[in-house]
Formats: C-alpha cells, sequence, structure tokens
C-alpha cells in the first residue's frame, strides 16, 4: 500500500536535509567551534530557543506514534495515562537542572557528575553504559519508526529509509553538533506546530466533525472512557509513569541542556518545554479517536505496526498533500529527538572516554556520533527484521534501562549520605532481576509482571542506598 508518490517523498527528505543543513551554517557562521562549543553551546543557551530544543526533542517517536496509538486502543484513560507522565518529565527539570548546575557548574555530562560526585571509577563507568544505552535505543527507535513510516507511506524499503534519515542527520549535527541540534529543534517544533494546525482540524471536519469524534473517547471498542480506569492505570498508567519519568531523567539530552542553559533561562526553558511538548500528543490524540469512533471504516492494513494508526487516519479522510504535510512534520518531530541523541552520545563519548580539555579538536565528539549511529542503524535494522517486535517494545526496554539508574541519580542531587557502594549494589540488583523481569513481562503481555517489576527496580535502589548510606 503507497500512500504518496516516491519521487515527492524523496523530492520532500531532501528538502528537508537541504533546509537543516541551511539553517545550521547560517547559525553558526563566524562561530569559533570549540568542544565547549559543540558539546555545550558556550553555556549560553536563550530560555525561548531552549524550550522549542527541549519540546522538539521530547517529541520522539513515541509521542508522535503511540499518542495516536493509545488513544485508539485505550481511550481517554489511555492519553491520560501517556501525556500527564510525560510532561512531568519535562517539568521536573524546573527543580534538577537548577541543581545539577549549583553542584556541578562546568559539567558536561550526568555520568561525569556520579563519577566526580561518589568518587568511585565503577559508578563512572556503569553511569555511562546505562546513558550510552538510553542514546543507542532513542536512535534506534527513531530510525525504526522514521524508515517504518517512509515505507508505509511511499513503499521506500526500510533500509534505503533508514540510510536516507541517518545521512541528514548526521550532516548537520556533525557541523556544530549540540548548536545545530538546539537551533533545528527550535525550527523543526515550528514545522510540527504548523502541521498539527493544517492536518488535525482539516481531519476533524473530513470526518463529521467534534460530535463524530466524541465517540471514539472510548477507543476502539468503546470500554475505556474513565480517565481513572483502574485496569488501564494499573496495567498501563503506572508502568508508563515510572518508565517515562527515569527516561527523562537518565536522558544525557535533558542534561545536556541543563548544563547548557544561562542560569535564569533554566526554569522557564524547562516549564515552557513542557508546556510545548503537552499540545503534540494532545492533538495527535485526535487522530486516534476518529480511528476508533464507530463507523469510522479505519483499519490497520495486515503487518501494520499499530503505531501508524494516526498516519492511517490522515490517509483516509485528506488528500496527499495534507498526507505530504504530515509527513514532513513527523520526520521533523524524529529528527529532533535523532540529531539530541546524536549530540548526547557525542558528550558522553567526549568526555567520559579517557581525559578530556577544551580544545578545537572535534574529533572525538565526532567519532562518538558516528559510533552511535552505526549502532542505531543495527538495531533498528534487527528491530525491522523480527517478527513481533515494534516501537512499543522498543520504548519499553530503554524506559526500564533508565529506571536503574534514576534512584541514585535523585539521590545524589539532594541526599549527602549516598554512597557508592549503595548506588552501585542497587543498580546492579535492578539490572540483574527488574530488567529481565520487565522484558519477559511485556513479551509475555504479563501485566503483573510489568508492574511488580518496575516497582521493584525503584525499591530495590531504595533500599540498597539506604543499607549502604554513610554513618
Amino acid at each position: 500500500m503507497v500512500l504518496l508518490d516516491t519521487n515527492t517523498s524523496i523530492l520532500a527528505l531532501i528538502s528537508f536535509g537541504a533546509l537543516m543543513i541551511f539553517i545550521t551554517l547560517f547559525f553558526t557562521r563566524h562561530k569559533n567551534i570549540t568542544t565547549e562549543y559543540f558539546l555545550v553551546a558556550n553555556r549560553d543557551v536563550h530560555w525561548l530557543i531552549g524550550a522549542g530544543s527541549i519540546a522538539a526533542s521530547w517529541i520522539w517517536a513515541p509521542a508522535l506514534f503511540i499518542s495516536s496509538e493509545v488513544s485508539y486502543q485505550l481511550g481517554l484513560p489511555g492519553l491520560f495515562w501517556f501525556l500527564f507522565p510525560n510532561v512531568i518529565a519535562v517539568a521536573i527539570f524546573i527543580f534538577l537542572a537548577p541543581k545539577i548546575q549549583e553542584r556541578f557548574p562546568r559539567g558536561y555530562t550526568l555520568p561525569q557528575y556520579l563519577g566526580t560526585r561518589l568518587q568511585d571509577k565503577n559508578i563512572h563507568k556503569l553511569y555511562f553504559f546505562g546513558y550510552g544505552f538510553y542514546q543507542l535505543m532513542a536512535v534506534s527507535v527513531q530510525l525504526f519508526a522514521g524508515s517504518s513510516l517512509i515505507f508505509l507511506l511511499t513503499g521506500i524499503s526500510v533500509e534505503l529509509s533508514i540510510a536516507l534519515i541517518s545521512f541528514i542527520v548526521f550532516t548537520y549535527a556533525w557541523l556544530s553538533g549540540f548548536e545545530s541540534s538546539i537551533v533545528t529543534d527550535f525550527v523543526g517544533l515550528i514545522v510540527i506546530f504548523l502541521g498539527l494546525i493544517l492536518v488535525v482540524p482539516s481531519t476533524l471536519h473530513a470526518s463529521g466533525g467534534l460530535h463524530f469524534m466524541l465517540t471514539g473517547l472510548g477507543g476502539v471498542g468503546g470500554l475505556h472512557f474513565d480517565i481513572f480506569d483502574p485496569g488501564v492505570a494499573f496495567s498501563f498508567g503506572l508502568v508508563t509513569s515510572i518508565s517515562l519519568i527515569a527516561g527523562a531523567i537518565s536522558d544525557q539530552a535533558f542534561w545536556q541542556r541543563a548544563f547548557a542553559f544561562k542560569k535564569n533561562a533554566i526554569k522557564p526553558g524547562f516549564l515552557t518545554g513542557a508546556i510545548f511538548f503537552a499540545i503534540v500528543p494532545v492533538a495527535l490524540s485526535i487522530l486516534g479517536f476518529i480511528a476508533a469512533a464507530p463507523g469510522s471504516g479505519i483499519l490497520l492494513p495486515s503487518g501494520v505496526d499499530p503505531s501508524m494508526i494516526g498516519v492511517i487516519t490522515v490517509a483516509h479522510y485528506l488528500s496527499p498533500m495534507f498526507l505530504l504535510v504530515f509527513f514532513f512534520m513527523l520526520l521533523s518531530g524524529l529528527c529532533s529527538t535523532l540529531d539530541s541523541a546524536l549530540s548526547a552520545f557525542s558528550a558522553l563519548y567526549a568526555v567520559d572516554v579517557g581525559s578530556f580539555t577544551v580544545s578545537s579538536d572535534l574529533s572525538k565528539p565526532r567519532v562518538g556520533m558516528i559510533i552511535i549511529l552505526l549502532l542505531g542503524i543495527f538495531v533498528a535494522l534487527i528491530t525491522v527484521h523480527v517478527p513481533a517486535f515494534g516501537l512499543s517494545q522498543l520504548w519499553w526496554i530503554f524506559n526500564a534501562v533508565g529506571a536503574t539508574l534514576v534512584v541514585p541519580t535523585i539521590l545524589s542531587l539532594y541526599w549527602s549520605k549516598l554512597t557508592a557502594k549503595g548506588a552501585l549494589s542497587g543498580i546492579v540488583s535492578a539490572l540483574l532481576v527488574g530488567l529481565p523481569l520487565f522484558i519477559y513481562g511485556n513479551f509475555t503481555n504479563n501485566n503483573l509482571l510489568i508492574v511488580g517489576s518496575s516497582v521493584f527496580i525503584i525499591l530495590v535502589n531504595l533500599l540498597m542506598c539506604w543499607v549502604f548510606r554513610q554513618p
């Protein structure tokens, strides 16, 4: 099933790439690009530009696709339990970001801070691998979702799509690193908002209007109208809340922005970023509700991932021109997160592997970008070719890994009695016991095991940090 002309789609991809490269070159002209600039933009990021970058980098594949999927499958409670923790995950940095600047004002990465704070090489290495794994999953998720989208719309193979997306983002990220990310993210957010304004109201009108959409608020089958539906709250809400909030705290991209903001820009930047972000999943959820409405006639094609329900809905009601706008909008969101992940890992690799000094030599951070991109391509290709493994599974796994690190991270900022032994014991216990159970629970759809393992990951960290605290 091809929904867009292949040549038109390739032209759109090339145009998008050319636009982002031009924007990067324009804003970084006359700049002395040192590692300080490449990694944290000379710590001079304005709150508005930063807010746009925060929102765009958090508008990753799940926000673009799963918001429609959960609205379609789980109705209002699905949207609520996806939206609420997502917004909290961003807003929590209103408190965390000023704290890290206060404790570690010349820092670059969270593993660097933990290694210094606890004076332990093992903690430093564990955090580097944990945070590096999170960026790997972020890269692979965007490539998987982007290639799936392009294949669905154009019929272009996922392998070629992955190569095209990778080349576009890598080219402009290579030029100036973090500065490329925040500038193109801001422009990408504008593109996303324009796309929403054009596509969502048009789809709503074409489907029959607000009244028709409201009949789908219970999700497909009309079973879920209560926002606090205990079944959805237990099976989806609790795990999503833990995973999303932990995922943000374990995302170097957020800490990179925390280190890069001007001091007085942190709180307004993260607050505005949370508000900007919330608009997107709320708007896209409308597409899921329309698809779920009785009489919509919308069915997922065989073999198509359920996360593509929003795209199917737009294609069902609107002309290819609107679908092309929607495609451009989704591509902007995916690439914003992808360039943020490349930039975040470039900092991790440059700072946390070996020694680091501020200089004009950009070889090490750029090598980091190459490494994480190649690994991300490899994981994305595996995901594409493994049956019954899709976007939701990738999303769960890397947020679960993030959850194993979140407790020591927060305690390191606010609790003076944290020890390396306590942090190490908690993280290792969560990785060896909680994470395998969580992954197995997701593959077997065992909600009790999923929830129990999620709670275990948090509690075992708290317990070990308390048991091995400083006297």
